[in-house]
């Protein structure tokens, strides 16, 4: 790859600030020391029925997922309060925020009700702060994302939790599920049947394990970028500034 000096983008980019401006580097790209612990999924669901098909569901995703060497946690939403309805001591709160730190990927399956995802998921996904600190819980972490519906097939919910994914600065893969009839979909035992719909969650599984694998050692790297960089070199000018008044 070229090198660009630093006189070549004072003279051709006169708007970027220089000491924040970084060429993407391949080298970077590959971590020194690969982490070998299994990867770390959290699973979250949109339904507090007693049968609930994104339990079902999800539950399921956690079996493929053990299988392919992960290791997974499920989040019982049930107790957890709305957003803003408690304070962040909350014991269910601080659980999910725990566990959301803890991951460095996420499955999030949600009913699709009234053509949107559930009150339960968006609460769920409302606690979970861009920020605790200097700390981001999401951000370079992987996403893979799902729903069940009771009539025909649709993609709403997953459409929504995309872009709150990409909002959360997540790494959401390309492949999702959306189970149809979801009733039809499940034996008495709560297993789900052989099917298309079941081959396409081994797929969505088996490709969140690889981003998983592929990403987690340089997510720093992937999401390091270029306008906070240069904030922070702008509040640094300003403390230095205050103490030489």
């Amino acid at each position: 790859m070229k090198r660009v000096c630093v006189s070549e983008i004072a003279a051709t980019l006169p708007n970027v600030e220089q000491s924040c401006f970084h060429v993407p580097e391949q080298r970077l790209l590959r971590s020194s020391e690969a982490s070998l612990h299994r990867p770390k999924i959290l699973m979250l669901y949109g339904s507090l029925r007693e049968r609930s098909y994104s339990k079902l569901l999800t539950l399921e995703a956690v079996r493929l997922l053990e299988a392919m060497g992960a290791e997974v946690k499920v989040f019982d939403p049930k107790d957890l309060p709305q957003p803003d309805g408690a304070p962040d001591s909350h014991p269910k709160v601080q659980e999910l925020r725990t566990l959301a730190a803890w991951s460095e990927g996420m499955v999030w399956c949600s009913p699709e009700r009234h053509g949107a995802m559930t009150g339960i998921m968006k609460s769920q996904i409302d606690w979970i702060p861009l920020s605790l600190g200097a700390v981001r819980p999401t951000q370079g972490k992987t996403l893979a994302v799902m729903e069940v519906s009771g009539g025909s097939q649709s993609f709403n919910a997953v459409n929504q939790m995309r872009i709150l994914g990409r909002w959360m600065r997540m790494i959401t893969i390309p492949n999702q599920s959306s189970v149809a009839k979801a009733f039809l979909e499940f034996d008495e035992a709560g297993r789900m049947k052989p099917s298309a719909y079941y081959d396409r969650v081994v797929d969505v599984m088996e490709e969140l394990i690889k981003f998983t694998l592929l990403t987690r050692d340089v997510s720093p790297y992937l999401v390091d970028r270029f306008s906070e960089r240069k904030e922070t070199a702008d509040e640094v000018s300003k403390r230095v500034n205050q103490k030489t008044i």
